[in-house]
């Protein structure tokens, strides 16, 4: 078998452990369901996922690679910051099991340090680039020179995550919230003037 052969049979299990979490919430996961799913045996598996975790693992990468194609890498770091909080949305949205998936995993990791790892390891990342991205916007003078880059980055990856909890996912609520942190951060607008900035707080 070509290695491209071999990388389509490993994304073909990781989308069957992806759809059964999605169906049937992480305690739901099958390993041998998720073999017969894809048409190979359990042994078959365990060659390209030697653990649970490692299938996991995948799960957890598919999904924040559905999160990456919200980051367009054109236009300015305002354009891109606003882009990005638009296309998340509109992704949870049409993709309601990406939610899920991300809901089940999140609450599972609570419970399992395992999990709870690989979480971690993919926020930090996902939080690294948009503090990259921040970091451009105060460079190229669409946000203020005095906002603390990494702060604002672990607010916006918090607010995102929320978007994945079922009882928050579908409410208007979290539209609102959007809006309001495009205000605050200067991006609401097609073009981010220079100089717009991060409001002071009300007290």
């Amino acid at each position: 078998m070509s290695q491209a052969a071999r990388e389509d049979r490993r994304q073909e299990l990781v989308r069957a452990a992806y759809s059964q979490i999605a169906e049937r919430g992480f305690e739901g996961l099958r390993t041998r369901e998720v073999a017969a799913g894809v048409g190979v045996n359990i042994a078959t598996l365990h060659y390209y996922f030697p653990t649970k975790e490692a299938l996991i693992r995948g799960v957890v990468e598919h999904a924040m690679g559905r999160f990456r194609t919200t980051l367009a890498p054109h236009g300015s770091p305002a354009d891109q910051l606003r882009n990005h909080l638009r296309a998340v949305r509109k992704l949870l949205r049409e993709e309601p099991g990406l939610g899920l998936v991300l809901g089940e995993l999140n609450l599972r990791s609570a419970r399992d340090p395992a999990i709870a790892g690989i979480m971690r390891q993919t926020y930090d990342a996902w939080h690294q680039t948009l503090r990259g991205l921040l970091r451009r916007a105060v460079k190229e003078g669409h946000l203020p020179p005095e906002i603390d880059t990494d702060e604002v980055a672990a607010l916006v990856v918090a607010a995102l995550t929320a978007m994945t909890l079922p009882t928050l996912s579908s409410s208007p609520r979290t539209d609102q919230a959007l809006r309001q942190l495009e205000r605050w951060l200067g991006v609401s607008t097609p073009r981010a003037k220079k100089g717009n900035g991060v409001p002071p707080a009300s007290d």
